[in-house]
């Protein structure tokens, strides 16, 4: 039989004529998931090469977007301890103030966020925002009190919400362009990217800190400042490298041809069959809130980002003061761990790819953390100390890109994906709320209450992580005996999908 594809095209003396109607119905076909993607005739070498141009266009760009956004959220602990704290005079809870203040805008934008990338598309939305926060990092340098800096943060929260947006903006469109056991890889090198750079960022600052005096400023204001325009200089960059979402109509820059955007199509359809999202509906959308796995997911973030934000915020602290070292060493020596994380959360990566399994990765960087956090808190000797930092560091950031695609790998339907992707994205903001509080300033040195929470909530998530699998396979074997069809309350349902566990 004839596929859709050769049907539209069997007639060469009108094919000039019909040229146009002959590509808008091989569209349409493969957002309808009528065509198979070996329909259209590309060589394995010309799809690797195609999967290859998506990589790095997209995945490395949202990954240096990723960089900046990281690196401007978390290099308070580095200004904190390059001046910051003795010259806006910060006491008490003050400097946890100006951090967890960030959260409360980044949370509540989240929602809107999936929403307008949608309407208004990735390049314009993502490149805006970085653009301005770039602006408001600038801002920051020249902060004469804590309550400046603390409503700049604000401000930050919420152009940043939208970068991270499943994570919601980011993440979410890397959703749209790869199926689900390509993703898990290109999540990994997304968050790489930008975890593994932004930890040089101690080094970064380090070096930024002996520009103090220039122009009359101290050194962590400049790091405020160059951090800044980094930035500015990345969004502005962004406006003509990213891409949008595979099914838009709008510019692409020449990225692909519409042949090769219309088999990533039909590609994504015939692995999840939602590559187009259906109308918006405000009820549909907040109907999702009724599926407990969504907030299974959400909590599993929340656990993780506790953690990992307040290694963020604190580890050059804990080093400089609990540690012993000096603040250009506790600076630096922020970079090794994360560098140990990139390499672990890329390997667990292509493993949950290859093998097609995602709750086993996310338990066992839990139980790196678990083994970690009693060496890093606890053992007398302070290299072996920091040997537990390692773990720690590698095991929750690990933790991100997979339970990314733990996330993205059993949820269907394009608005179910932006509104679980909110509350995953808006539960880590909590998280970092969490993270910000849990190092107190009164527990310092030791600082045992931070680490017994970061436990707890390491444990939580093996819990969590084991009911959710026990769910998948039950669910996917009575999917496999005909007695259901799993998501099949979504819009845009297509039989036989099946859970990742």
């Amino acid at each position: 039989m004839s596929s859709p594809i050769e049907k539209t095209a069997t007639n060469p003396e009108k094919s000039s004529d019909n040229e146009v109607e002959v590509a808008q119905t091989k569209s349409e076909a493969a957002l309808g998931g009528h065509v198979n993607p070996d329909d259209f005739g590309f060589s394995e070498a010309e799809q690797k090469a195609i999967i290859r141009r998506i990589d790095i266009r997209l995945v490395l760009t949202v990954g240096a977007m990723y960089c900046v956004s990281l690196m401007d959220r978390t290099n308070l602990g580095a200004a904190n301890i390059a001046g910051m704290a003795v010259e806006l005079r910060l006491q008490g809870y003050q400097y946890s103030i100006i951090s967890l203040l960030f959260f409360v805008t980044y949370i509540a934008f989240q929602p809107p966020s999936t929403v307008i990338v949608r309407a208004i598309g990735p390049r314009i939305h993502l490149a805006a925002i970085t653009f301005a926060w770039g602006c408001c990092m600038i801002g920051m340098g020249f902060s004469g009190n804590w309550q400046v800096m603390a409503g700049l943060r604000v401000v930050l929260g919420v152009l940043e919400a939208g970068e991270f947006a499943p994570l919601p903006s980011c993440v979410y469109l890397l959703s749209t362009w790869y199926t689900r056991y390509d993703v898990g890889v290109r999540n990994s090198v997304f968050y790489m990217v930008g975890c593994v750079a932004a930890a040089f960022a101690g080094i970064l600052a380090y070096g930024i800190m002996h520009m103090r005096g220039l122009g009359g400023l101290g050194g962590w204001r400049w790091i405020f400042i160059i951090e800044g325009l980094i930035t500015v200089v990345i969004g502005i960059a962004g406006y003509w490298l990213l891409v949008d979402f595979p099914d838009s109509k709008r510019a692409t820059w020449n990225f692909l041809g519409q042949r090769e955007r219309d088999w990533i199509c039909a590609r994504v359809q015939a692995d999840r069959g939602d590559v187009k999202a259906p109308p918006f509906s405000l009820k549909a959308y907040l109907s999702v809130g009724k599926d407990w796995k969504v907030w299974a997911y959400a909590l599993l973030f929340f656990n993780t980002t506790t953690t990992t934000y307040a290694l963020a915020y604190f580890l050059p602290i804990i080093l400089n003061q609990n540690l012993g070292f000096d603040v250009g060493t506790s600076q630096c020596l922020v970079a090794p761990p994360y560098v140990l994380a990139g390499i672990v959360m890329y390997g667990t990566s292509w493993i949950g790819d290859k093998y097609r399994i995602r709750g086993p990765i996310v338990a066992f960087n839990m139980l790196l953390v678990l083994i970690g956090l009693p060496i890093m808190g606890f053992h007398a000797n302070n290299a072996v100390r920091y040997f537990g930092v390692f773990l720690v560091t590698a095991g929750a950031n690990s933790n991100v890109p997979a339970m990314m695609s733990y996330q993205a790998n059993n949820i269907r339907g394009q608005w179910k994906r932006a509104f679980c992707s909110a509350t995953f994205v808006s539960f880590g903001g909590i998280g970092g709320i969490a993270g910000s509080l849990v190092f107190r300033e009164e527990d310092r040195p030791q600082y045992k209450a931070g680490l017994y929470a970061c436990i707890t909530t390491s444990l939580a998530n093996l819990i969590i992580v084991t009911l959710l699998s026990i769910t998948f396979y039950s669910e996917n074997r009575k999917a496999d005996r005909g007695e259901k069809e799993l998501e099949a309350d979504e819009e845009d349902f297509q039989p036989g999908f099946r859970y990742t566990y």
